[in-house]
C-alpha cells in the first residue's frame, strides 16, 4: 500500500487553501447608514409613547370575523406565496454566493475496456482501464470579492423578507379596510331598503288622498319620484354588496363567495388615543424602508466586487489520483497521480471596460441611496397623512352625527306640519332627501374613521416586532 505513506498532494493543496480562507483585504466602501434629517415628533402626534403599530390587531378592532378573514389572507393569498417564495430563492442565492468562499472538491472513477480496430493496428489488443481521481480548486479572495458578493447577496435576502413583510401589512391593510367598506355598504342598503319601504308606504297614502282629492297629482308624481330614486339605491348599493364580497374573497385567496361579518360597523372599535411612537422608529420598523436600505446595502457591496475585478485574481488547483491497467494495482505507488497548479490572472488592458463596470455600479448604489431617502420621506409623509385622516375623519363624524340628529327631527316635524296642511309636499321631500344624505353619510364617515385607523397601521410599519434573523 506505497500510495498511502505520504500524505497526498491534493489535501496539502486544501490545507494551505483553508489557511488562505480568511486571508487579503476587502476593497470597496463598507455600508454606512446615509444620515437623515429626521424630525423629533410627528406633526400630528398628540403623544410619543409605545407605538400604536405595536398592538395586536385583535387588541384594537376585537373583531373575530375580521381577525378570521386576515388568518385566511396570510394563509391563501397567492400575491404573499409568491413573496415568500422570492425569500426562499434569496436565501439559496446566498448560500450560493457563500460556497463560493471555499474549496470545492471533486471525486471521478472510472472503468472501462477498449479494443481497438486489428484492421488499423494489427497487434492490437483489448485493454482494460481503471481509474479513481480527487480534485479541488479554490479561488484565493485577495481583494474580499467574495465575501463582498456574500454581504450583497445577504442584503437581498433581507430586503426579499422586508418585501414579504411589506406584501403582508399592505394585505392585512387591504382586507380590513375591505371588510369595512362592506359593512359600510351593509348598512347603506339597509338605509336605502327603509327609506324605500317608507316613501313607497308614503306614496301609497299620497294616491288615496289625491283620489279623495284632497292633494293635487302633482304630489303623487313627487313622491313616485322619490320612492324609484331610493330603488335605484337599493339596487346600487346591493350590487356594490356582492361586489365587494368578491374583491374580500379575492384578496383572502378564494374564489368569490359570500362573506360572513362580524361586529356592525356602528360596534365597530376604535381606539381612544393613538400614540405614534417617534420618526426615528420608521427606520427600524416600515419593512419597505428595510428593504430600500438593505437594497442600498447590497448595492455598495457590489461596488466592492466591481472593483476587486479590476485587480489580480489568484486561484489554486490540485488533483491527485490513480489510474491502472490491472484492478488489483489501482491503488499501488505506480499508479498514483497528481498535479498542484496556481494560477494568476491580472488585468492589463481592457479598453476602460472593468472600470466602466465599476463606475455603473456606483451609480446603482447612488440611485439606491435616492430610493431609500425617498422611501423614508414617504414614510413620514404616510404617517402624518394617516394622523391627520385619523383626527379629521373622527371629527367628520361627530358632525355627520349631529347633523342626522337634526334631520331626524326636520323630517318628522316636516311630515306632521303637511299632514295638517300648513305646508306644500316640497318642503317634505327636502326634509326626507336630507336624512337620507344624512343616514349615508354617516356611516361612510363612520368607515372612513375606521379605515383611516388601518392607514395608520400600515403606515407604522405592522403590528408585531420585526424577529432577528438568524441567516
Amino acid at each position: 500500500m506505497k500510495g498511502f505513506t505520504r500524505r497526498p498532494p491534493l489535501l496539502t493543496a486544501t490545507l494551505l487553501s483553508g489557511m488562505l480562507l480568511t486571508g487579503g483585504c476587502m476593497v470597496g466602501p463598507d455600508y454606512k447608514r446615509p444620515s437623515l434629517d429626521m424630525p423629533a415628533a410627528y406633526q400630528e402626534a398628540a403623544t410619543t409613547d409605545a407605538s400604536f403599530a405595536n398592538l395586536d390587531w385583535w387588541e384594537l378592532f376585537a373583531d373575530d370575523r375580521l381577525d378570521a378573514l386576515i388568518r385566511e389572507a396570510l394563509a391563501n393569498n397567492r400575491d404573499l406565496g409568491v413573496a415568500v417564495a422570492r425569500i426562499e430563492e434569496a436565501a439559496a442565492l446566498l448560500r450560493i454566493e457563500r460556497a463560493n468562499q471555499y474549496p470545492f472538491l471533486d471525486a471521478e472513477a472510472g472503468a472501462g475496456r477498449s479494443s481497438p480496430s486489428r484492421n488499423v493496428l494489427p497487434t492490437a489488443e483489448t485493454e482494460s482501464s481503471y481509474f479513481f481521481n480527487g480534485a479541488a480548486s479554490f479561488e484565493i479572495d485577495l481583494w474580499g470579492k467574495l465575501r463582498r458578493a456574500t454581504e450583497a447577496a445577504r442584503a437581498d435576502l433581507l430586503t426579499s423578507e422586508n418585501s414579504a413583510r411589506n406584501v403582508t401589512i399592505s394585505l392585512i391593510s387591504a382586507v380590513a379596510t375591505t371588510y369595512f367598506q362592506l359593512l359600510d355598504l351593509d348598512d347603506r342598503l339597509r338605509i336605502s331598503i327603509r327609506t324605500q319601504k317608507s316613501r313607497e308606504d308614503a306614496l301609497g297614502i299620497i294616491k288615496e288622498r289625491f283620489a279623495k282629492g284632497t292633494v293635487p297629482e302633482l304630489d303623487v308624481n313627487q313622491a313616485e319620484i322619490e320612492a324609484a330614486d331610493a330603488q335605484a339605491s337599493v339596487a346600487a348599493f346591493d350590487r356594490a354588496v356582492r361586489q365587494t364580497e368578491n374583491a374580500l374573497s379575492v384578496l383572502v385567496g378564494s374564489r368569490p363567495r359570500a362573506i360572513e361579518r362580524g361586529n356592525e360597523l356602528t360596534r365597530q372599535r376604535l381606539p381612544v388615543e393613538v400614540p405614534a411612537g417617534l420618526p426615528l422608529n420608521l427606520l427600524e420598523r416600515r419593512p419597505d424602508i428595510l428593504a430600500a436600505e438593505q437594497q442600498l446595502a447590497a448595492e455598495t457591496a457590489r461596488i466592492g466586487v466591481a472593483r476587486a475585478q479590476r485587480l489580480p485574481s489568484l486561484s489554486l488547483t490540485a488533483s491527485f489520483g490513480y489510474a491502472s491497467r490491472d484492478l488489483s494495482d489501482l491503488i499501488e505507488g505506480d499508479s498514483e497521480s497528481w498535479s498542484v497548479l496556481g494560477n494568476l490572472f491580472a488585468p492589463i488592458f481592457n479598453a476602460g471596460q472593468l472600470k466602466s463596470i465599476e463606475e455603473a455600479q456606483r451609480q446603482r448604489a447612488e440611485q439606491a441611496r435616492l430610493n431609500y431617502e425617498q422611501a423614508v420621506i414617504n414614510g413620514l409623509r404616510d404617517v402624518d397623512d394617516s394622523l391627520t385622516g385619523l383626527r379629521t375623519s373622527g371629527n367628520e363624524h361627530l358632525a355627520r352625527q349631529r347633523q342626522l340628529a337634526a334631520a331626524r327631527t326636520a323630517a318628522r316635524l316636516s311630515r306632521a306640519r303637511y299632514d295638517g296642511g300648513l305646508v306644500s309636499y316640497l318642503e317634505v321631500l327636502d326634509s326626507e332627501r336630507s336624512l337620507f344624505q344624512a343616514e349615508l353619510l354617516e356611516s361612510q364617515t363612520r368607515q372612513q374613521q375606521l379605515s383611516a385607523a388601518v392607514s395608520l397601521y400600515r403606515a407604522l410599519g405592522g403590528g408585531w416586532s420585526p424577529v432577528d434573523d438568524q441567516r
